[in-house]
């Protein structure tokens, strides 16, 4: 059986706490729904904040729906670009990493830690992690053909949650690498 995935270009983006929507937005700020994403219940908002780090700032997208906690996702040029040593990290593994300023209309606040280089990784639901003989936290590698720019990406962890559709997310320097114009598909290599 084909182990094939959609691949997505996972751009820099952030996401907020309620806490830190309205010190950023105003008391009893919601976030406003731009475009709905591939991962179910999951949404680009209109609200833009700009990320500042030592070396200089970024105007960038919140993701909705609010989560516990704040965090900035970078590439690893992007993060260099505005002076943070960001970490490879998995979504959510925040411990230990660097802050930044936060900016918006309304407000700005300062997080002491949430900015990361997310760690690629594929979402996929119970069903198709099964099928495919993968469980959650397996470390496995993508191989991208047909865009010119072939490659084996090692190093990807699979995401397993009845809440996850199927794709893969890149950040933009690994997009950009393997030569991704829009979304192509990837083989899951089980090593």
């Amino acid at each position: 059986m084909s182990k094939t995935v959609m691949v997505e270009t996972s751009a820099r983006h952030l996401h907020v706490s309620q806490e830190v929507l309205e010190k950023l937005f105003g008391e009893g700020a919601e976030l406003t729904k731009k475009k709905d994403l591939s991962q179910p219940g999951q949404f680009a908002c209109e609200e833009k904040v700009t990320v500042v780090g030592a070396k200089g700032e970024f105007k960038m997208t919140i993701l909705g729906p609010v989560r516990k906690d704040s965090q900035v996702e970078l590439s690893l040029s992007d993060a260099r670009k505005i002076g943070i040593a960001a970490p490879v990290r998995e979504s959510g593994d925040i411990e230990g990493t660097p802050g930044c300023k936060l900016i918006g209309p309304k407000g700005e606040v300062e997080i002491s830690k949430g900015v990361i280089a997310a760690k690629r990784h594929i979402h996929l639901d119970p069903k198709t992690a099964e099928e495919f003989g993968v469980q959650d936290k397996q470390i496995v590698s993508l191989k991208i053909n047909g865009t010119g720019r072939a490659l084996v990406f090692g190093d990807v962890v699979i995401r397993v949650s009845p809440n996850f559709a199927p794709a893969a997310h890149l950040d933009t320097d690994e997009a950009n690498a393997a030569g991704l114009a829009g979304n192509t598909d990837g083989e899951i290599i089980i090593e």
